[in-house]
């Protein structure tokens, strides 16, 4: 077992936390860091000329660097948003909005998040576009067969999440990227489930714009970041105007603008935010991705290997690819289950998870989804199983 849960002060209230697919725990280091900021110098960025401002704009550009570090970007191509929705929302609306004409055609699958279907279905509406969807095998998977089944001389994007918050299948992103590329075509990557679980070179992968919240990878909530290539992002139009991100203005027809990414950050920025994202890739860098993913899948297949065993249960992801395992028992409500276990301090997510469309596959509405961390443990899942392995318990206790 990891020796890290003692970082987390939300495990010393006695629960068992497995709902880390919709945001996970902050350790003491990231709290701290961003309470050191507002404790001894809460000034505002990019905005004094003395001491305790110049050290916001250090801390502030220290936490871009390591963000691309940590998935091997430039410097510049590092946007702080508030979070993946906010990202994936800038380039449908700053980029895409400009290029896209009418009967192009966007490319998702019916597993992707809320986040990464609303805001193409916008933008089909507004720029007459076509949505289409990658057909999903009988895992729920995505193929490079069905990608370039799915492909016609009329797409111009495709917009997946990396792993997907229900099915936690791994997508083929280099795969994915390369073939795309080779026919003109742009490739969004939904990261949130993504980035915090495995370790992401948006280099090697050739990804061209990615999206992720540092909320679901022990950072703070309302920070996020919008990776694109620089060349993209230079053609971005800025969704927000206003302080920070201009160079001058004298009348409307004088406006200049800043270089990036400043040009794309208007407004004060999250700066605790920021400094808590930068204290949290310290913390996961500490910890090793490669161990995180190592760890995490074990955990995975003990938790399947017992459940598989449970007659009456039925795992709806049995070959997921991550610590994301969503399940259903026969005959009884997924959020009575929740319910249930919320009793015993158990906290599990029940309901569509935002993957509203996804039961279009599966024929499955609602479900049961455990989303394991590295501060997860074996004796945890062990409890888990064996609360609902009583399924007349479960039964008794929803009329009580």
């Amino acid at each position: 077992m990891f020796n890290y849960r003692e970082d987390f002060p939300m495990l010393e209230k006695n629960i068992i936390y497995f709902d880390n697919g919709a945001t996970t725990f902050k350790p003491k280091s990231v709290i701290n860091a961003m309470n050191d900021y507002y404790f001894n110098y809460s000034a505002n960025a990019h905005r004094g000329d003395y001491t305790i401002s110049y050290k916001v704009d250090v801390a502030y550009l220290s936490s871009r660097k390591k963000v691309a570090e940590f998935i091997n970007a430039e410097f510049d191509e590092v946007v702080f948003t508030s979070g993946t929705t906010d990202s994936i929302n800038i380039v449908a609306e700053g980029f895409f909005k400009n290029l896209l004409e009418p009967g192009d055609e966007i490319l998702l699958t019916k597993s992707e998040h809320a986040s990464n279907i609303l805001p193409w279905f916008r933008l089909a509406n507004t720029n007459n576009c076509i949505i289409n969807y990658i057909e999903l095998d009988d895992s729920l998977h995505i193929t490079m067969d069905n990608v370039k089944k799915a492909i016609t001389d009329k797409t111009k994007l495709i917009s997946i999440a990396g792993i997907t918050n229900v099915v936690g299948d791994l997508r083929p992103i280099d795969e994915i990227c390369k073939y795309a590329h080779s026919k003109n075509i742009f490739v969004i990557v939904d990261g949130a489930q993504l980035v915090p679980h495995k370790k992401v070179d948006v280099k090697k992968s050739d990804i061209d714009f990615l999206a992720f919240s540092g909320h679901k990878m022990c950072g703070p909530t309302g920070i996020g970041v919008l990776y694109g290539k620089k060349e993209f992002l230079d053609k971005l139009t800025p969704i927000n105007l206003g302080g920070g991100m201009n160079e001058s203005f004298d009348n409307e027809n004088e406006i200049y603008l800043k270089e990036l990414p400043n040009r794309l950050e208007a407004g004060t920025p999250n700066i605790a935010g920021a400094i808590g994202l930068g204290a949290a890739i310290d913390y996961l860098n500490n910890i090793g991705m490669d161990n995180i993913e190592i760890y995490e899948n074990k955990l995975k297949s003990y938790l399947i290997d017992k459940l598989i065993k449970i007659p009456f249960i039925d795992i709806i992801n049995i070959e997921s690819d991550s610590g994301i395992v969503s399940f259903n028992i026969d005959g009884i409500f997924s959020q009575d289950v929740a319910f249930y276990l919320n009793k015993y301090n158990i906290c599990v997510r029940a309901g569509n998870h935002c993957a509203k469309i996804l039961k279009s596959e599966t024929g499955v509405k609602n479900s049961i989804r455990v989303s394991l961390y590295f501060y997860n443990t074996f004796e945890e899942i062990d409890k888990f199983v064996e609360l609902i392995s009583d399924k007349e318990k479960i039964m008794k206790e929803m009329i009580m």
